[in-house]
């Protein structure tokens, strides 16, 4: 189980991030790689009025125009050109903050999905920064990125992993893609009661905007 002293959200005061290891290999290849999470007390529902008005004053300030420029700014750029060093097309394959731009243009609005998906696209989209969640209480140890070894898998999927694809992982062995599927064991669903808030850092995103994501995400798991 992955817990802190100072890791851990309560209503009132701001999260400190626990830091998580990143391969050295990959921290050398891809200089600014970064995995930051928080722990806090929740569990899925409905979203509060506050977070579905929120989501509302989101769909109101981002359209047209200012949807398309969007991709430019630093933050957002930095996920692409990160992507294409990967081997993914931004284009094809669309970073985190601009899957949910598309969506929120197709829908006509960003749809409430409930807790804990608003809360992390209220983030994602206030900062640009890639957010993922995982059910606190089935992670082992502490999480880091790294690439898979050979014969390894997500749990829950049935293909083995290619060798390098790179990973979130627990001490277990991978619990998500760094962009993608999260291994059925460890996702959010009705049983869970605490929830890991991860954030991944690339290139020049700075700390202070993944700070943020993360205590604007668990500001909103937390709102009444």
């Amino acid at each position: 189980m992955a817990s802190a002293e100072g890791a851990r959200v309560g209503i009132g005061w701001e999260p400190a991030p626990r830091s998580g290891w990143v391969a050295p290999h990959l921290e050398a290849e891809f200089p600014g790689l970064s995995l930051a999470t928080v722990e806090v007390d929740g569990r899925p529902r409905r979203s509060p009025e506050p977070v579905r008005r929120r989501l509302r004053d989101l769909s109101d300030r981002l359209f047209g125009a200012e949807a398309i420029r969007l991709r430019g700014r630093p933050i957002p750029w930095a996920y692409r050109v990160f992507f294409r060093q990967i081997g993914l097309d931004p284009d094809r394959d669309r970073t985190p903050v601009e899957q949910l731009v598309l969506d929120r243009l197709q829908d006509g609005g960003f749809r409430s999905r409930g807790l804990p998906a608003d809360a992390l696209t209220i983030a994602t989209v206030e900062t640009g920064v890639a957010l993922r969640a995982f059910d606190a209480d089935r992670l082992e140890g502490e999480l880091c990125i790294r690439d898979a070894a050979p014969g390894e898998s997500l749990p829950g999927r049935s293909s083995e992993l290619a060798r390098g694809t790179l990973t979130i992982a627990d001490e277990s062995g991978p619990v998500g893609l760094l962009f993608g599927a999260t291994a059925t064991d460890r996702e959010v669903d009705r049983d869970s009661r605490r929830i890991t808030v991860a954030a991944v850092g690339v290139g020049a995103v700075p700390r202070i905007a993944v700070e943020e994501a993360l205590w604007i995400a668990a500001s909103a798991l937390e709102a009444a």
